[in-house]
């Protein structure tokens, strides 16, 4: 598969994300009465626009992004304007993007369960004799529930906690002939990556792969989604700790460079490419939920105020506010997109 198709896949891959997002906030908009000023694909320079009967469609030159433009800081005489509308309508409409987002996640994850037709299990079919998780009592047939406190969605989450560990010491919870059984202190065995230096856990077992049952896609696909959505948030509660810096963030370049690379690795499978844009769909939306000002998390906070108080917040205050989070976040952007940019060359 070549570059350019490669880089073609990923800037639709994301633009159909934003799409989404956007009209979320639109459809909503549209159907609890308030008027949308400007409906756009892209930031930059305006490329094409079609005036409709209350919306300016524009197409602009830079497909990293878009916007449903409401006039959500401006006072207006329009009974139909956002800010004359009831605080819960308008809670409705700003929310509707970042659902719109996780319920395509939710669609994505259904869809690559039946592209695949097969799941990968939290059942043990397998452990290494001599093994410390043989030593401890586990065996095969074992459903793993929980590693180290961390409840098991996926066989992913094992990998997660397996990976992150750094003594090589774990505590399972195991659901064996409908019995929960608790195995603490189970001891697997270390390598060294001669390379890195790293040190690196053994697996000592592995878990079924089997063919998916009609009953099993929604509990499976659920499962994928709420993996994701608590990768997400731990990766975000990494960063806030210090534990990952400005230089782990990835903005649209990097994304799109993200899924570019892994179209050329995998051969354009379909799959592989519905996963990355399964997790990036519901990264957008629970990013977007986040209460910082300029994102939609942020106007649901003043939202959410005014429905407590019963009194609208000055439309000048709240705009100052995320006009200075929206500067704040397009710095961020600017770093990181260099970060981007930078590491593709490097």
């Amino acid at each position: 598969m070549s570059t350019v198709i490669s880089i073609i896949s990923a800037v639709l891959i994301f633009c159909v994300i934003v799409v989404v997002h956007e009209f979320g906030h639109f459809i909503v908009a549209r159907k609890c009465g308030i008027d949308v000023q400007e409906f756009a694909i892209g930031m930059g320079p305006v490329i094409f626009k079609k005036q409709g009967k209350h919306t300016l469609f524009t197409l602009r030159l830079l497909p990293l992004g878009g916007f449903c433009s409401m006039g959500e800081d401006e006072e207006s005489d329009n009974e139909n304007s956002f800010r004359n509308k009831s605080v819960w309508r308008r809670i409705a409409v700003i929310a509707a993007g970042a659902i719109m987002n996780l319920i395509l996640g939710f669609i994505l994850s259904l869809i690559i369960f039946l592209v695949a037709g097969k799941v990968t299990t939290t059942i043990i079919a397998e452990i290494v004799p001599g093994s410390g998780c043989e030593a401890a009592g586990m065996a095969v047939g074992d459903r793993i529930t929980k590693v180290n406190g961390l409840h098991i969605f996926t066989a992913n989450d094992i990998i997660y906690e397996l990976r992150n560990d750094e003594d090589g010491v774990l505590d399972f919870v195991v659901e064996r002939d409908g019995e929960k059984l608790t195995f603490n202190g189970v001891k697997f065995g270390l390598t060294v990556d001669e390379e890195t230096g790293e040190r690196v856990l053994n697996y000592d077992f592995k878990v079924y792969m089997k063919n998916m049952t009609a009953a099993e896609l929604f509990p499976a696909a659920a499962n994928k989604f709420m993996y994701y959505s608590r990768l997400i948030l731990m990766s975000l509660r990494d960063l806030i700790s210090g534990k990952y810096g400005l230089n782990n963030l990835q903005g649209p370049v990097g994304i799109v460079t993200v899924i570019s690379e892994s179209a050329q690795e995998s051969g354009f499978d379909i799959g592989y490419l519905l996963d990355i844009a399964m997790l990036i769909s519901v990264n957008v939306g629970i990013f977007n939920l986040l209460p910082l000002p300029a994102l939609d998390g942020g106007r649901l906070v003043f939202l959410i105020i005014e429905a407590i108080r019963r009194k609208p917040i000055k439309a000048e205050t709240e705009g100052m506010v995320h006009f200075a989070g929206f500067a704040l976040l397009m710095l961020l952007m600017i770093i990181v997109t260099f970060n981007d940019v930078k590491n593709i060359f490097i």
